[in-house]
């Protein structure tokens, strides 16, 4: 089956569905409100998710709604590897009886990273840090025994363990990003304290290796300048010129008629110009992917598919990705805080869990993270999985944030439990987030007793959060200088709202060509969010109320559920 067009998405017409469309299927525009939901005509019921996946299926790359997410997560979706042990913490001098085994740890993963890597092991007990461990090395895994037996207290804030980071307002940069086990290449973190982390936190890129030619979204061959400089196996990253008319941005949001009167470089001028604000550098976009083959003098595969068109007057070209850190894990051990008090919204000083930063290829596993204010951060990270985690103890700030153009990663089997001391007076918990150009994205099979699907704008697209039971009491973020909440395909799929609160989960009235399949908890459909795009978004809201038929979208995609018969 050829590629469905734009012009496919019809009111009657979409995806087949036409006059058999049950009442719980329908398109999401708001620009008249008589056109919000088209009646269904008598006929059979049909089955509107497994519809969906089966359009997807034949034509997987370049579905008008649903992202292809089948690739999310280490080496492409693939089990983080258990690789043999290296060192142990206690042969560099650490004790679990109180004493201070920061420079022990950073010793014990130095060394392991000197030798080409492998497991430094950290047996049961509590073991004291007054700082961050450094996981500079790829190959180097920090693993404990179990999360509830191998705990690592962490007797101070980055702020006081590590360094200040405050913006001229005096909101803290560790209020969303930074760890105390912190997976980020030695360049890049000295890089960041030069600059005293006021200038951007994306990749070291190195040189440029080939320009690129046009091609259309879902496509995975490109025509290229040259291919002397690409190898197979190579991680690159595809930059992309987004021009002064910001199309390329309208792009990303769908292309719906209102991204062409958005006032893009007054609402979000870093966006379209590289100006001022927290996201200087999202006027050019990047997306790290490998080299699955070269195949002649001009023409290279990938191993993913595109996310969006290269189109002339996009200058595209692959780079060398340059320092960074992959194959590197940290696994079944807890992460505690000392319990200090929530702060104020963004002026939290650092107390934070597992930060992954312009890394690739790595993982978190059965690692809890108590009284944080970020739990676990991916800033600018690509293919990482986090699978069998919790965050708890006293309230956070992020749970979870994915932001800064982070990419194809993996939250799986996760939890957020309720906390213990709830959120503080002026301050905020968001839960899953998603923000600046981050996309491919999972959360799936995840438990919420606070949080909610957060954005904090710039432009997050193609997105999933699938298969979530979750009290919905957290709130979204984000200025309005930021940019949109949302760019196109964004997924939320079988979602279980206990308290009835349908906002930031029920996007398709906010969410250009979005799909919220399977909410269930809820009566009404109002996502609560401010609208960026005027006149239809040309979005699908499905099986609302009900369980769709598809449990776990990502899984679907992955091959690993069965589709039931047409009806």
């Amino acid at each position: 089956m050829a590629p469905i067009p734009d012009s496919a998405i019809t009111r009657r017409g979409l995806f087949g569905l036409g006059a058999a469309a049950t009442a719980a299927t329908t398109l999401a525009g708001v620009t008249p409100p008589a056109r919000a939901a088209e009646p269904a005509s008598p006929g059979p019921a049909r089955d509107a998710a497994a519809d969906l996946l089966r359009q997807w299926r034949e034509a997987p790359g370049c579905h008008p709604l649903l992202p292809d997410v089948s690739t999310a997560g280490y080496r492409l979706g693939g089990r983080p590897p258990r690789p043999a042990v290296a060192t142990k913490v206690t042969d560099f001098g650490a004790r679990p009886n109180g004493t201070d085994c920061t420079a022990a740890f950073n010793a014990a993963v130095r060394q392991a990273g000197e030798q080409g890597g492998g497991v430094v092991l950290v047996p049961p007990g509590t073991w004291t840090l007054s700082g961050p461990v450094w996981m500079h090395w790829s190959g180097v895994v920090l693993r404990g025994t179990r999360r509830d037996t191998t705990v690592l207290h962490f007797t101070r804030t980055l702020d006081d363990g590590y360094r200040p980071n405050r913006q001229s307002n005096g909101n803290s940069r560790w209020s969303w990003t930074g760890g105390q086990i912190w997976f980020v290449a030695p360049e890049r973190r000295a890089r960041s304290e030069a600059e005293d982390y006021a200038g951007t936190e994306g990749w070291l890129l190195g040189d440029v290796l080939t320009e690129v030619g046009a091609t259309s979204r879902g496509q995975r061959t490109l025509v290229v300048s040259g291919t002397d400089r690409l190898t197979p196996g190579d991680m690159v990253v595809l930059e992309c010129q987004n021009p002064p008319d910001a199309s390329l941005l309208q792009h990303l949001a769908g292309d719906v008629p209102g991204t062409r009167d958005y006032d893009w470089p007054r609402s979000a001028p870093q966006l379209v110009t590289g100006s001022g604000g927290q996201y200087v550098q999202y006027a050019t976009l990047q997306w790290p992917v490998r080299v699955e083959a070269v195949l002649g003098e001009r023409v290279v595969r990938l191993a993913q598919p595109l996310k969006y068109d290269l189109r002339p007057g996009w200058p595209a070209r692959l780079r060398a990705i340059g320092p960074t850190v992959s194959d590197a894990g940290v696994e079944n051990l807890t992460i505690r805080n000392e319990l200090v008090p929530q702060t104020a919204h963004n002026r939290h000083p650092g107390s934070n869990g597992v930060c992954f930063q312009a890394v690739h290829d790595c993982w978190a596993r059965d690692v809890r993270v108590e009284n944080c204010d970020l739990g676990f951060g991916l800033t600018t990270a690509k293919s990482v999985t986090i699978t069998g985690v919790a965050v708890g103890g006293r309230a956070a700030h992020h749970s979870f944030a994915c932001r800064m153009q982070s990419t194809d990663n993996l939250v799986e089997d996760f939890e957020i439990e309720r906390f213990s001391v709830p959120v503080a007076s002026g301050a905020i918990h968001h839960g899953l987030n998603v923000e600046g150009l981050s996309a491919g994205n999972v959360y799936r099979g995840g438990r919420m007793a606070e949080g909610t699907f957060d954005t904090h704008r710039a432009l997050p697209f193609e997105n999933v959060r699938t298969n979530i039971t979750l009290e919905n009491n957290g709130r979204v973020g984000g200025s309005a200088a930021s940019g949109p909440l949302f760019g196109a395909r964004m997924a939320h799929w079988n979602v279980r709202i206990t308290n009835g609160r349908p906002y930031a989960i029920t996007i398709a009235d906010v969410a250009p060509r979005s799909a919220t399949v399977g909410v269930q908890g809820v009566e009404g459909s109002s996502s609560g969010l401010s609208r960026d795009f005027s006149g239809d978004l040309e979005s699908l809201l499905a099986d609302h109320g009900s369980a769709p038929s598809v449990e776990d979208l990502y899984l679907a995609q992955r091959g690993r559920h069965q589709l039931p018969a047409p009806a």
